[in-house]
């Protein structure tokens, strides 16, 4: 509460008069600093509201999206990061997706190479990590022009500059899955059952079911356009 001091002339008492004068100015001056602060407590829990409201409808957008490719699981874990971006728009939710993708094939891609600089791996070994990096670069290629082509692709659905470049995504996804699958099958047999091939294989794995996310996404959003 604001507190006012007056020096009276002659006097340092106030009348009993002047002393309700002076509590009544101290709580009209105190009445706006009040208000201020109640307007500003209600304003920022309103703030604070707002966007968490936004982030579980994103969340539960990304849920429902999910639950119609191959993979749910994870590609709810592997999109929740990006729900401020995506909020509830379908085509914001593709590309993300597809990023994710293009980053777990250019980290495996990264790795396998790595692999290809160790010392005593037997021959059969060393050319099937070979083979399989190969196959993984064109995986990331594919992802990234994928990516690019639907970055530039333009907001007009019917379009039909729209529809050959998703053509173009559709085509070049589908053609990095199956580069995934023939790594794998690289290191089939016995032969090859070590530790290389564990390693290998669970990274093939998780790019080749982000990608299958990222397709059914992909398509799930061209359908609907």
């Amino acid at each position: 509460m604001a507190k006012l001091v007056y020096k009276l002339k002659g006097s340092t008492t106030l009348s009993p008069t002047q002393k309700p004068f002076i509590i009544l100015i101290s709580i009209n001056m105190a009445k706006p600093v009040l208000v201020f602060l109640c307007l500003l407590y209600f304003s920022s829990t309103a703030r604070s509201a707002s966007p968490a409201k936004s982030s579980a409808s994103a969340a539960n957008f990304i849920k429902a999206s999910c639950k119609t490719t191959t993979y749910p699981a994870l590609c709810v874990q592997s999109l929740l990061a990006y729900a401020t971006s995506i909020q509830q728009n379908p085509r914001q939710l593709a590309e993300n997706a597809l990023s994710v993708s293009l980053a777990s094939a250019q980290s495996t891609k990264t790795f396998i190479y790595k692999l290809t600089k160790l010392n005593g791996v037997k021959a059969r070994e060393m050319e099937a990590i070979k083979d399989c990096l190969v196959e993984v670069d064109d995986t990331a290629d594919r992802l990234s022009k994928s990516l690019k082509e639907f970055k530039n692709m333009g907001q007009n659905k019917d379009d039909k500059d729209f529809q050959w470049h998703m053509s173009n995504v559709e085509t070049w996804v589908s053609a990095a899955l199956t580069d995934e699958n023939t790594c794998v099958d690289g290191f089939a047999g016995k032969a090859l059952n070590g530790k290389l091939k564990s390693s290998i294989k669970a990274r093939i794995v998780n790019v080749a079911q982000v990608t299958s996310n990222a397709l059914a996404l992909i398509n799930k959003f061209a359908s609907n356009s």
